[in-house]
């Protein structure tokens, strides 16, 4: 373990929040410590938080930075093709393209740690039963698993499939969640709810299934094969998880849950 501690950074000008594993640490820290204890002792004797213009404000910017990163990675991957989509490597020093990846690969980063606060504003809206150990560690994996990644793999490369799908799925996720706070209507109809199950679960198939690819069809590839085992693993874990919560929330009629919670 130890070993790995010390290997040196993938990266020699490493990017914000991936030059040392403190940050990120923290941050984390700081992250758990209050959805899990310390932010719900603050609201124990105060009422939920008016945060409908502070929510409006928040999905409106996440959509349009998710939307624009979506944007620019798919304009650079398909329309400028800078990438050989069989085997995308991290650019080496040096490259034309090495600034604009290190750019893309940093806003990707940023954003996983913001993402973190869709869970404090949960806590300050008392809003306690959608904060699942689903959802924790979906948003502490997304963004330890993202320093490490840029941390021991370094910048773009293989990392652009999961930039790429990650921020269209967070795209329409968010679009959901502005339209919600806006229209009572939009919060009660189920039909967008499993849809956007489904369009992650999607992410996650697509995922696995190109790391796969290229672990097992692009033979010259020269992604280390520990960050496409990861890739899968995490993959299987991930489609499992939101699988069953797909199935609970969307396939098993409430009576059947009711049932077998009293049995």
């Amino acid at each position: 373990m130890l070993r790995y501690l010390r290997l040196p950074q993938a990266d020699p000008n490493p990017i914000p929040l991936a030059g040392s594993p403190w940050p990120i640490t923290l941050i984390l820290m700081a992250y758990l410590l209050f959805v899990l204890k310390l932010g719900k002792i603050f609201m124990r004797n105060r009422k939920p938080y008016d945060l409908k213009t502070v929510l409006r404000v928040y999905n409106l910017f996440q959509v349009l930075y998710n939307g624009l990163h979506f944007g620019l990675v798919f304009y650079y991957l398909f329309i400028e093709r800078i990438c050989n989509l069989h085997c995308m490597e991290s650019f080496p020093a040096g490259h034309e393209r090495k600034q604009l990846e290190r750019v893309m690969h940093t806003a990707y980063l940023l954003n996983k740690v913001l993402d973190l606060m869709d869970t404090v504003f949960f806590v300050l809206r008392k809003s306690y039963k959608q904060i699942t150990f689903l959802h924790i560690y979906h948003h502490v994996f997304m963004s330890f698993g993202s320093y490490a990644l840029t941390r021991y793999y370094g910048t773009g490369g293989h990392f652009n499939a999961v930039g790429l799908l990650n921020s269209l799925v967070h795209t329409v996720m968010y679009i959901y969640y502005y339209l919600s706070s806006e229209y009572p209507g939009v919060r009660a109809n189920i039909w967008w709810k499993k849809y956007i199950t489904l369009t992650q679960l999607c992410q996650f198939f697509l995922l696995l299934s190109y790391a796969i690819y290229v672990r097992f069809f692009s033979p010259n590839c020269g992604v280390p094969r520990g960050i496409l085992y990861v890739n899968m693993v995490q993959g299987v874990a991930f489609i499992y998880m939101f699988g069953k919560f797909y199935i609970h929330n969307y396939l098993i009629p409430p009576k059947a849950q009711i049932d077998a919670k009293q049995s």
